[in-house]
């Protein structure tokens, strides 16, 4: 199969992803399955119920994945569930990465933290959180990391507009190069 700039894949057309290491006990786990897309970097990955994320986050810990690299997401508006919480491991020993991925829906969506088992994943969470409005139940400080505590909506949501939400404070023709606070320049020309 080739594909030129313009083309895009039918998933029937893929070829079928190759089997995944049996990293995740699946009698202990019936509901965590393997991903039907095919990792680009060939990392081994799961679709998790957010319901368990925490216990197999533990579960991951005991068997030796005890880095925590990152946790992120992905807005697949208009697709639901429409979104992906996605967390990074590795297991340093045998040099073993592992992808988990969490469905949620667009309606209210929110995952248990795992801050419990990974204190690394504080900040990440709350970035999630900030960039796109899922919730982290259980979160020891859920509250917005990049963004002012007053801005309005969630910029990394593919719903969000394009050019912002209009504040009152700074009209569009002015720009403020320190800030809210800063002083006002005029426009270039």
């Amino acid at each position: 199969m080739t594909q030129t700039s313009g083309d895009t894949l039918n998933p029937e057309e893929m070829p079928a992803p190759a089997p995944t290491p049996s990293l995740i006990e699946e009698a202990r786990f019936p509901n965590v399955r393997p991903s039907p897309m095919r990792s680009a970097d060939g990392t081994p990955t799961f679709i998790v119920p957010a319901a368990e994320i925490v216990e197999v986050a533990q579960y991951l810990k005991e068997s030796g994945f005890t880095l925590f690299e990152d946790v992120t997401a992905v807005d697949w508006l208009p697709k639901e569930p429409r979104f992906q919480v996605v967390y990074h491991f590795l297991n340093l020993t045998a040099r073993q990465p592992i992808r988990l991925k969490v469905e949620l829906p667009g309606d209210k969506p929110s995952v248990p933290s795992i801050t419990g088992v990974f204190r690394g994943a504080n900040w990440f969470e709350r970035e999630v959180f900030d960039l796109f409005g899922i919730v982290f139940e259980n979160h020891p400080d859920l509250r917005r990391i990049q963004m002012p505590d007053d801005w309005e909506g969630h910029p990394l949501r593919k719903d969000y507009p394009i050019t912002g939400p209009r504040r009152p404070n700074l009209p569009s023709n002015e720009f403020r190069p320190e800030g809210r606070s800063g002083p006002t320049l005029p426009p270039a020309q």
